[in-house]
């Protein structure tokens, strides 16, 4: 309210009744919202300027307040009456630009002090209330002035190029966001199957199945399945390939005749 204060300093002398303090308050939210006065009266004057004060005989006519203002864009020109009617005052504005008209009617008891007229820090009350009482029954329907943005836009920085950035190069296919697969290194050709000679495990590339390592969880898979009897402790090392002797389950089961065919032999009814 440090703008409100220095205007009701300025208009103090000629405050001296409740609504033309309540007067100066109406005209300080015009201000706020990109208003300047531009004089009193409904007849402009030649040597008149936009200005946050108070004109003039802005306080002449005790029930009828007439005042002119202008927007800071000059795109709006309004017309504003505030009559007294008993203890209130009904303020009506109209744009002479678009022959919009809004109005708002305000108690005087419910935002003036009429005993602190001589104190700005006693004589106002309720003003958030005031405030948005002129913001939605006066500014919000005639529109208010466009904003500007006082804010420079920021200068848009080059993005950070790699140094070996080729722009004729084609761009990956790789979704941006996405890891790229990792691939296995290429094998040696000529080493198809070197797994199966390795009892460790240690290579890959091997062509016999081992249910100890195919990557799902196989509780109780029993070494001993399909024989006729328990292998002894430690014949099959921790971790060791080895080929199934019969279907891989827990317990001992009969051997499958489907496992390992013949060479080259293909009978679905074997």
């Amino acid at each position: 309210m440090a703008g409100l204060e220095a205007l009701y300093a300025s208009a103090r002398a000629a405050v001296s009744r409740p609504q033309d303090a309540l007067l100066c308050g109406l005209h300080w939210e015009l201000v706020r919202h990109g208003y300047r006065c531009l004089g009193a009266g409904e007849q402009p004057r030649p040597d008149e300027r936009k200005s946050e004060l108070l004109p003039a005989g802005w306080e002449a006519n005790k029930e009828v307040y007439t005042l002119r203002y202008k927007s800071t864009d000059d795109a709006r020109e309004l017309l504003l009456k505030a009559i007294m009617v008993e203890d209130s005052m009904i303020v009506n504005v109209m744009d002479r630009t678009s022959q919009k008209v809004a109005d708002v009617t305000l108690a005087v008891a419910d935002y003036v002090n009429p005993e602190h007229l001589d104190d700005f820090h006693k004589v106002y009350k309720n003003m958030e209330e005031l405030r948005t009482k002129i913001a939605s029954g006066i500014i919000a329907p005639l529109g208010g002035p466009a904003e500007k943005d006082k804010k420079e836009p920021e200068a848009e920085k080059d993005p950070v190029l790699p140094k070996d950035y080729d722009p004729l190069r084609a761009p990956p296919r790789q979704p941006a966001g996405t890891r790229a697969p990792s691939w296995p290194r290429p094998l040696n050709p000529f080493a198809v199957g070197g797994e199966d000679l390795d009892p460790f495990g240690g290579r890959s590339g091997g062509m016999i199945f081992d249910p100890l390592r195919s990557g799902y969880r196989q509780p109780g898979i029993d070494p001993s399945t399909g024989l006729p009897s328990r292998l002894p402790p430690g014949a099959v090392p921790p971790g060791a390939r080895f080929d199934p002797f019969g279907p891989v389950g827990a317990g001992r089961g009969r051997p499958d005749p489907d496992h390992l065919p013949p060479p080259g032999y293909d009978d679905m009814f074997m």
